[in-house]
């Protein structure tokens, strides 16, 4: 069972702080981290995936809105019609000075602007009539590209044709061979993708405008692809990396699959370019059914190299919009999902252990605090109780605790007072009451030495022929009283008296010497002695018993058993034998156990009444008309002082009384020693 205070309210705090931040600390762990893990990270994969869509998109709608510029510059349509006359000897034609401010044009927008690798002028019939001859850093293309330019086959592509007859026409990834491949050159370098818009002539003479080629905008992939690379989701990821602490964006990317939501246009890994992801080595089926219609959503989970994965895509304008349906995916691994909520469970765990630590440090300090002045006030208590009333508290501080202190000690004095007091009462009423007791007792004596002192004074002066006579009587009357008031002294002294050094003293042998003192007076009064359990009717033999051995006064044992036998003797005096026996019988035996000694005195006398045993052992107490009352108060005096006590009480079984001596039994003691 829990006694301490500090204990108690330690488990207290225990249970009201810690065990509720423990269960919140839980909840956080457990359903926060899953909604963290569910919501939150769909909800920004989601969101990245929307984010990086719109930004190709409006990538897809400046680059449209370029080619469909380029095409309406009259210097481009002047070179494509080819309809100012022959060019003299002297001049160049007009066809040739448009071409050349053409070509101008188109390498300021590769070379200056940047947004397209190659800018065409086709005529109807597909022929190549301008082009830009710079590259993005402003150097002139090789004769690799240029040669492959003017050698493609550009009239077969359909765009080409719809570009023709639509005004417009997108086109979609497509390695045109226009970049030679080997060495370090990245393989999205080989990719483009474009618009081509269709250039207008001059108004003919029945009012129409009829188209005179192409302007087709070839775009690098590499645009696509650096944005796949680095934006979104990755580019958090490497904007939270100083900060050193796990993120959810640590393997994250980004991918492009075509609008058939299956084939891949761009991921980190080139090496999954063109391939399908319903087919090996992908071979993730369920992520193009998940596609399917919709526009957006969340990826079914999926295993891919090995990792676990969560993610979700988002499909780009339609072709109808002008785009071209591409479905943007932005993924993560799971692991990295984790990263953050094992970091927040380590932050809580961690919290949780800190705040256990302050609230049992701080509970102890403060109960150790609270509970020190209780101790000592315990303390005190304990030497108060054991009749130091000199201890005083030492008060600290003005609390409850140090009021209970100053109480404590002011209670104290006014025990000390009144325990002053009261021993001098108790002193004084002893003194009194001892007087008063003397002084009754060899008052009696006194009586008669006085009146055969008179009487033998006036025998003696009136010269009585009776004066020997009385003078004998006289005499024997004065001795016999003296011997009384000898006997009343040495009760005195025997109750108040000192106690010699005890020695090892057999019981059984004391004992029997008290019998045996006693033996005539029993013979003479016709009172059976026996030793042994009570009814087995034992000679004063202890043949084959086992000494027991006590330490005390040899004579103050026999005084006490004298006492004893001799208040059962007297008991016997006034009441008729028992009618089976026809005679008094005294048992005294003696037991011994692994502590005490004990001596039972059983008589067949009448018992003890119910008023004289609250009072049998208190001093000058006596149910008789003589004596000092001091008998009894003797024994108890003589037995508790030894570390015993002494008992007398009536039989269960029979008439008469039992009293019981019981002595600690001195074990140092062996049978050899005890025999010598």
């Amino acid at each position: 069972m829990i006694r301490r205070i500090s204990t108690k309210w330690l488990l207290a705090v225990l249970a009201v702080v810690v065990l509720p931040f423990l269960g919140f600390a839980y909840f956080v762990d457990s359903f926060v981290s899953q909604r963290f893990s569910e919501d939150v990270v769909g909800y920004h994969l989601l969101g990245h995936a929307a984010e990086l869509a719109e930004r190709l998109d409006m990538i897809l709608v400046e680059r449209r809105k370029d080619a469909q510029v380029l095409s309406a510059i009259q210097d481009v349509s002047y070179c494509l019609a080819g309809q100012y006359g022959e060019p003299s000897e002297s001049k160049l034609s007009d066809s040739d000075i448009f071409g050349r401010s053409a070509e101008q044009i188109f390498n300021e927008f590769v070379s200056e602007i940047g947004s397209a690798d190659f800018v065409l002028a086709l005529g109807t019939d597909g022929a190549v009539v301008a082009s830009s001859r710079l590259d993005s850093s402003g150097q002139r293309l090789d004769h690799y590209t240029t040669d492959a330019i003017s050698t493609y086959s550009w009239a077969e592509a359909p765009w080409f044709q719809t570009a023709l007859a639509e005004g417009a026409a997108s086109i979609d990834v497509t390695q045109f061979g226009l970049v030679k491949e080997g060495g370090d050159v990245p393989i999205e370098n080989g990719y483009h993708f474009g618009f081509a818009h269709r250039v207008m002539g001059k108004r003919t003479t029945f009012g129409s405008v009829v188209p005179v080629g192409v302007v087709v905008t070839l775009i690098p992939w590499s645009i696509v692809q650096n944005q796949t690379s680095t934006f979104g989701v990755r580019q958090r990821k490497e904007q939270l990396d100083p900060l050193k602490s796990e993120n959810l964006y640590a393997s994250s990317y980004a991918w492009v699959w075509a609008d058939d939501a299956r084939t891949i246009l761009a991921h980190k890994n080139r090496s999954l370019y063109g391939m399908h992801v319903d087919e090996p080595p992908v071979d993730l089926p369920k992520m193009v059914e998940a596609v399917g219609k919709l526009k957006w959503g969340m990826y079914p989970e999926y295993d891919f190299l090995g990792e676990h994965k969560k993610a979700a895509f988002r499909r780009g304008l339609s072709r109808e919009l002008g785009g071209f349906g591409w479905v943007i995916g932005v993924g993560v691994d799971t692991s990295d999902i984790d990263g953050p909520i094992r970091s927040m469970t380590v932050t809580i765990a961690k919290a949780s252990a800190l705040v256990l630590l302050l609230a049992v440090v701080v509970t102890f300090v403060v109960a150790r605090r609270t509970t020190q002045p209780i101790q000592d006030l315990e303390a005190f208590t304990r030497r108060v109780a054991s009749g130091d009333l000199d201890a005083q508290v030492p008060v600290h501080g003005h609390d409850e605790l140090s009021d209970l202190a100053r109480s404590f000690n002011r209670m104290t004095l006014r025990l000390k007072e009144n325990s002053d007091q009261l021993v001098k009462a108790e002193k004084d009423a002893a003194w009194r009451e001892m007087a008063r007791q003397v002084a009754h007792e060899i008052k009696n004596p006194l009586t008669p030495i006085q009146l055969w002192a008179s009487l033998l004074k006036r025998a003696h002066d009136d010269r009585s022929p009776e004066f020997e006579g009385i003078f004998v009587k006289a005499i024997d009357v004065i001795q016999r009283q003296v011997r009384t008031m000898r006997d009343i002294a040495k009760d005195f002294y025997r109750f108040a008296g000192e106690h010699r050094d005890p020695v090892d003293v057999d019981m059984r042998s004391i004992v029997t010497e008290v019998m045996e003192l006693n033996g005539a007076w029993a013979s003479e009064e016709g009172v059976e002695f026996a030793c042994g359990d009570p009814g087995k009717g034992a000679a004063l033999d202890w043949a084959g018993e086992e000494p027991a051995m006590v330490r005390a006064d040899p004579d103050e044992l026999r005084r006490a058993l004298l006492n004893l036998i001799s208040n059962a003797l007297e008991a016997l005096d006034s009441v008729d034998p028992p009618e089976h026996t026809g005679r008094h019988r005294i048992d005294v035996n003696v037991e011994r156990d692994d502590e005490f000694v004990s001596v039972t005195i059983c008589d067949t006398g009448k018992g003890i009444s119910d008023e004289a045993a609250a009072s049998l052992f208190e001093p000058y107490f006596t149910t008789r008309s003589s004596g000092t009352g001091l008998g009894l108060a003797i024994v108890r005096r003589i037995v508790e002082d030894r570390g015993g006590s002494v008992t007398l009480e009536n039989r269960a079984d029979v008439r008469g009384a039992v009293a019981t001596l019981k002595l600690p039994l001195n074990t140092s003691i062996s049978v050899e020693e005890a025999d010598t």
